[in-house]
């Protein structure tokens, strides 16, 4: 069974910078192929983010390119979403997310609140 244990929230100030993590269990990291961060805002839907597919590259949401940097580290079972030059607007819940063997999985979410 797959589980993932997003940490690293918190407050901030706009313009300040936070990395979130994401702790993979019951699998062997290297095998997963594709890794997500969503976010989801209150009221809203839960909305894409960044991904980091193995040998493809990186992917962002424009709301969040030139700001936010997705990386994995294997050693360390760990997903990561740096995220620079925080906005009001970037306050929510972020989760991360993997698909293995043709199942997904998803932590149970971070919160990140940014004031203006």
């Amino acid at each position: 069974q797959v589980q993932l244990v997003e940490s690293g929230g918190g407050l901030v100030q706009a313009g300040g910078s936070l990395t979130l993590s994401c702790a993979a269990s019951g699998v062997i990291f290297s095998r997963i192929s594709q890794m997500d961060w969503y976010r989801q805002a209150p009221g809203k839907q839960r909305n894409f983010v960044a991904r980091l597919a193995r040998n493809l590259g990186t992917y962002y949401a424009n709301s969040v390119k030139g700001r936010f940097t997705i990386s994995a580290d294997n050693a360390k079972n760990t997903t990561y979403l740096q995220m620079n030059s925080l906005q009001p607007e970037d306050t929510a819940i972020y989760l991360c997310k993997v698909d293995f063997l043709g199942t997904t999985y998803w932590g149970q979410g971070t919160q990140v609140t940014v004031s203006s």
